[in-house]
C-alpha cells in the first residue's frame, strides 16, 4: 500500500495561496519538494497545475479538473480525487503526493498517511488555505528549523493514538 502524503508550504495563518500564486519564494522549499516527490505520483488541482505551468519531470502527474475537454501535455486529466487515487494506485509506486490546492487537500484528507509541511513564518493575505493539522490526529516526526521557515514531517496517528 502506498504512503499518501500531502506536501505544502503553509503560512502561520494557514494561507497557501493568493490569486493563483504562492505569496512567498523559498528556494529551499522548491528543492525539498523536488527531492521528496521525484519518482513518485503527484495529484493536484488544475489551478495548482496552471500556476506551475508545466509537467514536473520525473513524476507522474494527475490533474483534477471538472472540464472534460481539458488536456495538459505530459499529465493525466481526471475528474475527481477518487479517480486520481484509483489510477495512481495502479502504478504501484511507494508514495503518492497530494500537491494542492486547498480543495484537493480537503478531499484527500481522510486518505493521507503523512504530511510534509514547510511552515512559513508569515501571515500573508490569501484565499486558499491548508486544512488545520489536529495534533490529536497527527504526530510530528521531524522538524528542521531555518530562518523564516521550518520543514516539518507528520504521520497520522493510528486509532490507538500511536504514530501510524
Amino acid at each position: 500500500m502506498a504512503d499518501i502524503i500531502a506536501i505544502a508550504a503553509v503560512a502561520s495563518n494557514g494561507v497557501i495561496g493568493a490569486g493563483n500564486d504562492i505569496p512567498w519564494r523559498i528556494a529551499a522549499d522548491w528543492k525539498r519538494f523536488k527531492a521528496l516527490t521525484m519518482g513518485s505520483v503527484l495529484i493536484m488541482g488544475r489551478k495548482t497545475y496552471d500556476s506551475i505551468g508545466r509537467p514536473l519531470p520525473g513524476r507522474t502527474t494527475f490533474v483534477i479538473t471538472r472540464d472534460r475537454m481539458w488536456r495538459g501535455d505530459g499529465v493525466r486529466a481526471v475528474p475527481s480525487v477518487d479517480d486520481a487515487f484509483d489510477q495512481a494506485m495502479l502504478l504501484s509506486l511507494p508514495r503518492i503526493f497530494v500537491a494542492g490546492g486547498g480543495e484537493v487537500y480537503r478531499a484527500a484528507w481522510g486518505r493521507l498517511t503523512g504530511l510534509e509541511i514547510t511552515e512559513v513564518d508569515q501571515q500573508p493575505d490569501g484565499e486558499v488555505t491548508f486544512p488545520e493539522i489536529d495534533r490529536n490526529e497527527w504526530t510530528e516526526t521531524s522538524r528542521e528549523q531555518h530562518e523564516g521557515y521550518s520543514f516539518v514531517s507528520y504521520r497520522r496517528r493510528s486509532p490507538d493514538g500511536s504514530a501510524g
